[in-house]
């Protein structure tokens, strides 16, 4: 607003000015009597966003994953590096066990790195602390471009209302089976849209030609993703806010569906079952060739597919596809007390938006989460698995439902949970409503509500 320009004093003796008799007479004073006068329609505020440095920065970066991982992540900070000499960066990795342990230990230290990389595990229960950077303004500043980016795998990324990390790759569940013993037992691919009572009924058939050598599905009652897809195929939800969103009648029927899998035959018996439910892609029934299907996630297929000669294949869990949700394979994650935001959230847009960094990360971390780089990335893939894990993304991403809340703090505990009590009933020790009955009480303790 302009500041007005003092009036010199009216000379003694002569009438009120205007501004007194409109006063006098009980009209308001248009603004630009005031001195603050406008021209047009009224313009919002730019949001208030801090501004990229120019002097010499270090940023730390924290995350775990491989040599590979590390590899690509060194050479993209050094590209950025090159195009802004002016920040430098201190690289920090290490392997996922133990992970979240030190970096919830730095958080509550004050001394947390600028940059650290989260899941949608951890991202709740970090966020809700208030210890990562609030990206919101920055989105609205396009200092973060989401143009590119899909709404529901954005939205993955707020916590309670804000957007507290930026997916730097996306993924969704996917079944994953065996073409090979598929075409082998002449039976049908399975296809985006079978119902769970579909799957089932061909597991069932598929295990009976084999003569119960090999089995249809997985089991998938103790995976938390399966259940998940499985309720809002249903219009609920894993969890509301941070309590459990499903009644002991949803996960009753859940856990029936699967024990009367089990008793057709559609599954392999508990013992079986039990080696793949921690989710060890080595140990997963579709390669160890003893079912035809494992519940995974989609971008997960070229890793099984190092540890089976069968040729694989990916559709959609069973049910409508609206279930599913662009999945943020990975976070980065500004810390809210980092001395360099502005710089932060240039480092985060550049991972995710820049052409260049999106060909040095290929698939690594999952499928590029900017539509345009994935497609340049795809056309560059020889390896036959990831090129059809990037179509199924693409052909299902159309059919995605909205990005449900983010897990809240508890969810590690809610999903060991789930397998224990899951598997209680696999093993014929609990039956599926005193199992189900056990989880939520015991679910309310681990998410303390």
């Amino acid at each position: 607003m302009p500041t007005a320009t003092p009036q010199p004093a009216r000379p003694a003796g002569q009438g009120p000015t205007r501004r007194q008799l409109l006063t006098a007479l009980g009209i308001g004073v248009p603004l630009a009597l005031a001195g603050c006068a406008t021209s047009g329609t009224p313009t919002t505020a730019a949001p208030s966003v801090e501004p990229i440095e120019s002097g010499p920065v270090e940023l730390s970066v924290f995350w775990w994953g491989g040599d590979a991982r590390a590899q690509l992540t060194h050479q993209v900070l050094a590209l950025y590096t090159q195009k802004h000499p002016n920040v430098t960066f201190k690289e920090t990795w290490q392997a996922n066990s133990g992970y979240i342990d030190k970096l919830n230990t730095n958080l509550a230290a004050g001394s947390a790195a600028d940059i650290f990389q989260l899941d949608d595990n951890m991202l709740g229960g970090v966020a809700a602390r208030s210890q990562t950077l609030d990206l919101t303004n920055y989105v609205a500043a396009k200092r973060i471009d989401t143009a590119k980016l899909s709404t529901s795998l954005v939205d993955y990324g707020k916590v309670n209302g804000k957007l507290a990390a930026l997916a730097l790759a996306e993924n969704t569940p996917g079944l994953v089976y065996s073409k090979t013993k598929v075409q082998k037992y002449g039976v049908e691919e399975p296809a985006i849209g079978w119902s769970w009572e579909k799957l089932i009924s061909w597991a069932t058939d598929f295990s009976a030609k084999t003569n119960y050598t090999v089995f249809g599905t997985m089991d998938p009652s103790a995976d938390y993703k399966a259940l998940w897809v499985w309720l809002r195929q249903q219009g609920k939800d894993f969890y509301s806010g941070t309590k459990i969103g499903f009644s002991e009648a949803d996960l009753t029927k859940w856990l029936q569906l699967w024990k009367d899998a089990r008793d057709a035959k559609a599954t392999p018996p508990a013992d079986v079952i039990h080696v793949a439910n921690a989710g060890d892609v080595t140990k997963q029934l579709v390669v160890t060739g003893q079912a035809a299907t494992s519940f995974m996630w989609s971008n997960q297929m070229p890793e099984l597919a190092k540890s089976t000669k069968d040729q694989l294949g990916v559709v959609s869990y069973p049910g409508d596809p609206k279930g599913q949700w662009a999945r943020a394979a990975l976070y980065f994650a500004g810390y809210a007390k980092t001395k360099h935001p502005g710089v932060v959230v240039d480092v985060m847009n550049f991972f995710v938006n820049d052409a260049e960094a999106g060909k040095i990360l290929g698939t690594e971390r999952g499928l590029p989460a900017n539509g345009d780089i994935r497609a340049a990335v795809q056309s560059t893939l020889t390896d036959a698995n990831m090129k059809a894990t990037v179509d199924f993304e693409n052909t299902i991403r159309p059919k995605f439902g909205p990005a449900p809340v983010v897990p809240p703090d508890g969810q590690s505990a809610v999903r060991t949970l789930l397998i224990q009590e899951a598997e209680k009933v696999q093993f014929g020790q609990m039956s599926p409503a005193d199992a189900a009955k056990e989880f939520l009480q015991q679910a309310a303790l681990k998410l303390n509500v």
